[in-house]
């Protein structure tokens, strides 16, 4: 889940197959950043399946968060997210030898990616500072 503010990668979850326990635990860890928080961000989603399931409504709903969906085939919503992953198969994927690699080794490969992208890779649209960096800069406790 990126913020559209500075493009952090506030939460996300890695697993082997795409379903719904994948996009669950990535939500609830995002609902855990503004828990004690009275912002009530938007959540801005593709229309897949896991997106419209009950288990997600309800998290969706109990924590009082917005949802939004474009119409079938506009997908500006999801600019962030794509921008994201395009830089990170850049940057990460499409470079490395991933022969003899398990999944397990790829998985950390990409948690630690992640923790970089937010603390250490800087963003010119953010005065050459990384979204982490940004937000304490600009006194956000992340």
């Amino acid at each position: 889940m990126i913020d559209c503010f500075e493009g952090l990668v506030i939460s996300w979850s890695i697993g082997a197959h795409p379903d719904a326990e994948l996009v669950n635990t990535m939500l609830d860890a995002a609902i855990e950043t503004v828990a004690n928080s009275s912002d009530r961000p938007v959540v801005h989603s593709d229309r897949g399946a896991h997106y419209r399931w009950p288990g997600w409504l309800s998290r969706i709903h109990d924590a009082k968060l917005i949802r939004w969906m474009s119409r079938k085939g506009c997908s500006p919503d999801n600019a962030a997210c794509e921008g994201f992953f395009g830089r990170l198969k850049n940057e990460m994927y499409y470079c490395r030898d991933w022969v003899g690699k398990t999944v397990e080794r790829f998985m950390h490969e990409l948690d630690s990616y992640i923790r970089w992208y937010n603390e250490r890779r800087i963003k010119l649209s953010l005065g050459a500072m990384s979204p982490v960096q940004y937000r304490r800069h600009l006194g956000i406790a992340t």
